[in-house]
């Protein structure tokens, strides 16, 4: 059971394909493609989803603010990455992680903040370490290495040599000409190679993360689900830490994954954008649906930027359409009490006849 409890499935919408080792043959699961010029699909190898993009260490200096103080590769673009991976706030907390989007990529990195004595420093020296890589499903395998080498660099300002010996194991390329926006597909011939390019996977997160979730918004999740079937762009607003958010956004875009045959294959993706900051204002712009989190209250103020905003535990809409969705009607009401009801009976289950064939996350979640 333990194995199992922090278990969800992912989302249906398209993640770019993984990297392709660099020393090692191909393998991983499944096949990913591209267009040639003249519009015809050529195979790509096979690749791996848990392969690293770069590797980057963020501090916060005193005179000129957060800095990418070190990263390989050394040519690596991380242009606002040094405030994606230090949230707006951050200085109030003693650790946080963050998820985020970087282009095609996905990133990870996890914050600590050590007071130290030092006038130059003003008493606080804040770091994060951080990583990119082209899917999100597996960055957790590195949060806990992420955490202690975030302590490390607190400590030993500098050291950089078990980032560069874990960037030498994981690193990956992408084939010649490929990036991982040019690998997204397109639509006329998405079914046709759907079971290649979108296996079942999993993403892994600490045991609960979808119960919490439940349990945090109460019998708005479903409001929540009517705004994220609809793909409406959806703002999540908090305080740090912003790494419990974060999964916010995740279980929301779980919310809006329809997998009944036929049903929400025209519906623009939910895409999941994790943490974002002012810098991002330019790409949530061209978005027709998202998810997302934010710690910077000035979001609120760009109204054409979302059309729900959620405040910790208050949902709204500037939208006069979309209001009458902010009641939660009876029906509503009668799906969560049959939401618990299932819950109950799975708890039961599991402490009675030791049924460890299912978890809450996945009853959640169906």
């Amino acid at each position: 059971m333990a194995g199992r409890t922090d278990r969800a499935p992912l989302l249906d919408w398209a993640e770019a394909p993984g990297l392709s080792p660099v020393a090692e043959g191909p393998r991983g699961y499944g096949a990913g493609w591209s267009r040639t010029p003249p519009g015809e699909l050529c195979p790509l190898p096979q690749l791996e989803d848990d392969h690293i993009a770069a590797v980057f260490v963020v501090t916060f200096d005193p005179r000129s603010g957060n800095i990418v103080e070190w990263c390989l590769p050394q040519d690596v673009d991380l242009e606002g990455v040094e405030f994606k991976s230090m949230a707006s706030g951050s200085h109030r907390v003693q650790s946080d992680f963050i998820y985020f989007r970087k282009g095609g990529y996905f990133g990870l990195a996890c914050f600590a903040n050590m007071p130290v004595e030092s006038e130059l420093e003003r008493g606080a020296r804040m770091k994060s370490v951080g990583i990119l890589s082209p899917s999100y499903t597996l960055l957790y395998r590195y949060m806990h290495f992420l955490e202690n080498q975030v302590r490390h660099q607190l400590e030993l300002p500098g050291h950089y040599t078990p980032l560069e010996a874990f960037y030498e194991d994981k690193k990956g390329v992408l084939p010649a000409g490929i990036t991982p926006q040019s690998c997204q597909p397109s639509a006329h011939w998405l079914s046709t190679i759907h079971k290649h390019l979108y296996p079942e996977m999993k993403i892994t997160h600490p045991a609960g993360c979808m119960s919490q979730f439940i349990k945090f918004f109460g019998e708005q999740i479903f409001v929540l689900w009517k705004f994220a079937l609809l793909r409406k762009r959806i703002l999540i607003f908090s305080p740090p830490p912003v790494g419990v958010v974060c999964y916010r956004v995740y279980c929301c875009c779980c919310l809006a994954n329809v997998t009944l045959p036929g049903v929400g294959v025209t519906a623009p993706e939910s895409k999941p954008f994790f943490y974002v900051n002012v810098a991002d204002i330019g790409t949530l712009d061209d978005e027709v649906s998202y998810v997302a989190c934010t710690t910077e209250k000035i979001f609120e103020q760009k109204q054409d930027l979302y059309d729900v905003y959620v405040d910790n535990q208050n949902v709204k809409t500037h939208l006069e359409h979309l209001q009458p969705l902010l009641r939660v009607n009876t029906a509503d009401k009668e799906k969560y009490r049959r939401l618990n009801d299932q819950r109950q009976l799975l708890m039961y289950s599991q402490e009675v006849d030791g049924d460890c064939s299912s978890c809450e996350e996945d009853l959640f979640i169906l």
